[in-house]
């Protein structure tokens, strides 16, 4: 079973929940963040343990987790954007190294060096904006260079290296700190891709001018000491993402989403619920309609899948996700116990968010990240408590 923080174990036994103006609450547990940041570090002891908090780091608040995640011992993150970095080297320390995924766009290469930002170089353009950008700072300028080991996504090619060997010019000016892969196939460990990619990477990478080599993000650390390489790049696994489907989830969860009841009813056999009235009962239910939808993150594609908790009641979803509310049975709940502007589980200590995306036919990054922000969002441990925005 997934080690839950103490806050999720708490069900609230008072009836009268804190009042908000939205819909519903998203806190997320800066202490279950801290906590599976260390247990990834004790797992690839022979590794340094990077960061990853793309996507305002997967939707939780880049201002709050990242200050955490250095905290906790983290010294290199990683983003997607260029973008991205600005906005983290605002609240990490001047010491932490900020690398870009997708490398140095023509119209912002200055700006990475501008605010200390490392950028991947995935293709033999992008090497050749950097090594002009490192022309106009008068100096060498760090980077990463990234091959494709057969994922067929980013990376430079065997071709590229070719061209590369042929003209040694090509490099002057860069100061490669890193190189890299991603593996396809890392939430699979038995799947073949994956040695092969290991053994492509190291192929390649024996071509690129010497540095630390980096392969795994958060699946690939599960597969073992062989994968850890110099860095490791967890992102999903920092915030409770499952690494996998082989055994029970060894990390913390991180979020709990709590949505207010709107309005309880009670239905007839053969009536209709929700848009397309896709669901009608064969004998009487109660229903309660549930101040959370698809433009809040929860997908459409959930409709008439899985289920909110009420204390230790499973609530099932009928019919359709709607934009702004979902419907699910009270039937079960005792008579009384569950009123109006009270609260449900939609995530949370029975609920996990890869249990949310198995009922939605996706996975746990999306449902983290698309989770919206007209939750009242708290955030707890770590010392502190606060909320923003109603």
């Amino acid at each position: 079973m997934a080690v839950v923080s103490s806050f999720m174990m708490n069900v609230c036994s008072d009836p009268l929940w804190p009042s908000s103006r939205a819909g519903a609450r998203l806190t997320v547990d800066l202490d279950a963040i801290a906590f599976n940041y260390r247990y990834l570090q004790t797992l690839v002891a022979g590794a340094s343990c990077a960061a990853v908090v793309k996507a305002d780091a997967y939707g939780l608040g880049i201002e709050r987790v990242a200050p955490v995640l250095e905290r906790s011992g983290a010294k290199e993150f990683f983003v997607a954007h260029v973008d991205e970095g600005i906005r983290l080297r605002s609240v990490v320390s001047a010491k932490v190294r900020i690398t870009v995924l997708h490398g140095p766009r023509p119209d912002a290469a200055a700006e990475c060096v501008q605010y200390g930002l490392r950028p991947v170089l995935n293709s033999l353009d992008q090497i050749a904006v950097w090594r002009s950008q490192s022309v106009r700072a008068g100096k060498p300028l760090e980077a990463v260079l990234q091959v494709d080991s057969g994922m067929s996504r980013f990376g430079l090619s065997d071709g590229d290296l070719d061209v590369l060997h042929e003209d040694e010019m090509l490099m002057d000016g860069l100061k490669v700190s890193l190189a890299m892969s991603h593996l396809a196939c890392a939430d699979a460990p038995e799947h073949p891709a994956n040695g092969a990619q290991r053994q492509q990477m190291l192929k390649m990478s024996a071509r690129l001018p010497s540095a630390p080599l980096s392969l795994s993000a958060s699946s690939g650390i599960f597969l073992g000491p062989d994968y850890h390489l110099d860095v490791v790049r967890p992102g999903a696994a920092l915030y409770g993402i499952a690494p996998n489907q082989t055994g029970p989830n060894p990390l913390s969860a991180v979020v709990r989403l709590q949505a207010h009841v709107l309005q309880i009813r009670e239905i007839l056999p053969g009536e209709g619920v929700g848009y397309g009235m896709t669901y009608r009962p064969d004998r009487p239910r109660k229903i309660a309609t549930v101040a959370v939808g698809y433009a809040d993150g929860f997908s459409r594609h959930g409709s008439g899948q899985g289920c909110a908790w009420f204390e230790d009641i499973s609530l099932p979803i009928l019919g359709r996700v709607s934009m702004d509310s979902l419907i699910v049975d009270i039937s079960d709940v005792p008579e009384g116990r569950l009123k109006a502007d009270m609260m449900v589980d939609l995530i949370g200590p029975r609920r996990s968010v890869d249990d949310v995306a198995e009922a939605a036919g996706t996975i746990g990054y999306e449902v983290l990240t698309s989770l919206g922000h007209r939750f009242c969002r708290e955030y707890v441990g770590n010392a502190e408590t606060s909320q923003k925005g109603d």
